[in-house]
């Protein structure tokens, strides 16, 4: 019982996470911190529905619906739909219209709903449609390149394009991280040298911020208020 969720990665640049879950006897989750942004179908008592979450920009409790079923494909930093800029929907959603069980309203079209196994064609669709576009200069960057262009123009970008700046976006992934190694059992001063905090008060004010949980909790698997997705960065 509680909240159960599967999830695998994409070799499509425009796929951060493709999920589905189920909830049982669990009523709300904490809702981690998170730079991408989702779009979200779930069935709940023969009604489907459809919404695209915006990034969160802090760890919030969120509300379940009781014997729910979802899938989503998260979107990684630098994606965005053209009609649904998300810096415009940073800790927030936007619900999408006539969602069935087989399809669905989107930008003025009636989109076959995805599924777990085909949601990278369906992203394809997407891109060739021109929904959904990604932004070279804040996508090279998260990859690791050096910024060709000053930090003042980068910072404007990303704020443009996630609604987050880059240093946030650093620091959530960096929370990410500290919460996954720590549930795997890595001591919570072995996170702090890996991960580059300055110490243990720095990392446990990271954790509160962004995971909303303690390294205790973390550690201890604490099921009475599951977390949203958490997966390595």
């Amino acid at each position: 019982m509680g909240l159960e969720v599967e999830s695998r990665g994409s070799d499509s640049a425009y796929v951060a996470r493709v999920w589905r879950s189920r909830s049982e006897g669990v009523d709300r989750m904490m809702s981690v911190a998170t730079a991408h942004w989702d779009l979200v179908f779930w069935e709940h008592r023969g009604r489907v529905s459809a919404a695209v979450h915006g990034p969160e920009s802090g760890a919030s409790q969120a509300s379940v619906p009781e014997e729910a079923t979802f899938f989503g494909i998260s979107f990684p930093a630098g994606t965005t739909m053209t009609h649904l800029p998300v810096n415009r929907l940073v800790d927030a959603g936007v619900e999408i219209p006539d969602a069935t069980a087989r399809s669905f309203w989107l930008k003025g079209s009636i989109w076959h709903r995805p599924d777990y196994d085909n949601a990278e064609a369906f992203v394809e669709r997407l891109v060739r449609e021109g929904v959904l576009v990604r932004d070279p200069l804040v996508a090279a960057v998260l990859d690791g390149a050096a910024p060709q262009v000053s930090e003042r123009t980068l910072q404007r970008r990303f704020v443009a394009v996630t609604g987050l700046t880059r240093g946030a976006v650093r620091q959530i992934d960096r929370a990410r991280s500290a919460a996954v190694l720590i549930r795997e059992g890595v001591p919570a001063h072995e996170v702090v040298h890996r991960l580059g905090y300055f110490d243990q008060p720095h990392l446990t004010r990271s954790l509160a911020r962004y995971i909303g949980q303690t390294a205790t909790r973390l550690s201890d698997r604490d099921t009475s208020e599951p977390l949203s997705l958490l997966y390595k960065t």
